[in-house]
């Protein structure tokens, strides 16, 4: 079973979450950016990283406004269930930007990045990197991959909502970014059964297809 949720910023007790403990072997946990696991490169942080590289299931995560860029892209890129991603431990991946990947027969298109809300503080404290916002590369990259599954697949899931749903989430979008105007052609031209995105660290169902994801564990059916 595939199951997803919201931002995890480092934190280890989300993974005691009565929801994810019940995941099995062969399950999958996908987390919609800001996994923040690869932030200082401490002890401390260290030994998270080993413990959840004995789960049982697998841990996908897209990356956020809050990663370390320099620690995450030290991990060499490979092919990982049709998409390129970074395979840090047999069962902890990163999903990347524009990929679509084949888990469980489902087909399932990714991309993290956006912009921080605290941008101006986290700069001045050397603590941001550009490299979160994606790349105009990585935008294309996206469209020759939806291209190749013609615009077709059953799920989409981001760190970034579509600017277009901003008026139901009742938070402000304060930087439009290249890739939001990719979000909206998707919408217009694609189909897919569900959306999930992170950032908004809220859990709501925007009907018909839109989901706002961070303490649901949401299993794909």
């Amino acid at each position: 079973m595939i199951y997803v949720t919201g931002d995890t910023h480092g934190d280890y007790s989300r993974f005691k979450d009565p929801a994810i403990k019940k995941l099995r072997r062969g399950d999958t946990l996908i987390i919609c950016g800001d996994f923040g696991f690869f932030w200082d490169d401490s002890r401390k942080e260290k030994s998270i990283i080993r413990k959840l590289t004995k789960k049982g299931f697998t841990i996908a995560f897209l990356d956020g406004c809050h990663e370390n860029f320099d620690i995450l892209e030290k991990y060499p890129v490979s092919e990982w269930n049709g998409g390129k991603a970074r395979v840090i431990a047999d069962n902890l991946i990163h999903l990347m930007r524009g990929q679509i990947y084949t888990i469980e027969d489902k087909k399932i298109f990714t991309f993290g990045g956006g912009h921080s809300q605290d941008f101006d503080f986290r700069r001045n404290s050397k603590n941001w990197w550009k490299r979160e916002k994606p790349s105009h590369d990585e935008i294309i990259e996206a469209i020759d991959n939806l291209k190749l599954n013609e615009n077709s697949m059953d799920y989409v899931i981001t760190h970034e909502p579509p600017v277009s749903l901003k008026d139901c989430l009742n938070v402000d979008v304060l930087q439009r970014l290249e890739v939001h105007a990719l979000f909206e052609d998707i919408i217009k031209t694609c189909t897919y059964q569900k959306w999930f995105f992170g950032k908004c660290h809220i859990d709501k169902h925007i009907p018909i297809k839109f989901f706002a994801v961070f303490n649901n564990v949401i299993p794909l059916k």
